[in-house]
């Protein structure tokens, strides 16, 4: 394995594990559902550089698309910001 891969695979790992946490920080619902795609998006990459093209195609049709398309319908019969 090269450098670059660990690289890659290391910042992928990161980058991923932040837009988790952004996702679980932040109080707006729409704003949650967005991160929690990228998140996911970002994971379908990390499958792919580990070269697993078919897992990243299914992670990033059902986690990222099929996923926050419910999250986002879901959402708009609730409101988007909690009470204080």
């Amino acid at each position: 394995m090269g450098v670059e891969f660990l690289v890659a695979n290391t910042v992928m790992l990161i980058l991923t594990v932040i837009a988790a946490v952004i996702t679980v920080l932040l109080r707006d619902l729409l704003a949650a559902a967005i991160a929690l795609a990228m998140m996911s998006l970002l994971l379908s990459l990390e499958f792919f550089i580990l070269q697993a093209p078919d897992v990243a195609i299914a992670q990033a049709g059902v986690g990222a698309c099929l996923s926050t398309a419910i999250l986002i319908i879901a959402i708009k019969g609730t409101k988007r910001m909690e009470d204080e």
